[in-house]
């Protein structure tokens, strides 16, 4: 079953206003269980969770900024 567009919106809105500031708390913490490694150890790490992050919310947010297509 296929999330309609206005309950996509919804859901989208839900994850970037909850889940993301989650997932930057979470991001931090597992850096700083690292030890603070050097910059570009860092910088890697960030990198590499914000693109783990996104992925499994694709189809979500894909056509969000679209007009609905159902209007």
């Amino acid at each position: 079953m296929a999330l309609s567009y206005k309950a996509r919106r919804r859901l989208s809105l839900l994850i970037l206003l909850v889940g993301l500031p989650l997932y930057v708390v979470v991001a931090v913490t597992i850096v700083n269980l690292l030890g603070r490694p050097s910059l570009l150890v860092e910088l890697l790490v960030y990198i590499v969770l914000g693109i783990l992050w996104a992925i499994p919310f694709k189809k979500v947010f894909r056509g969000i900024g679209q007009a609905d297509p159902d209007a």
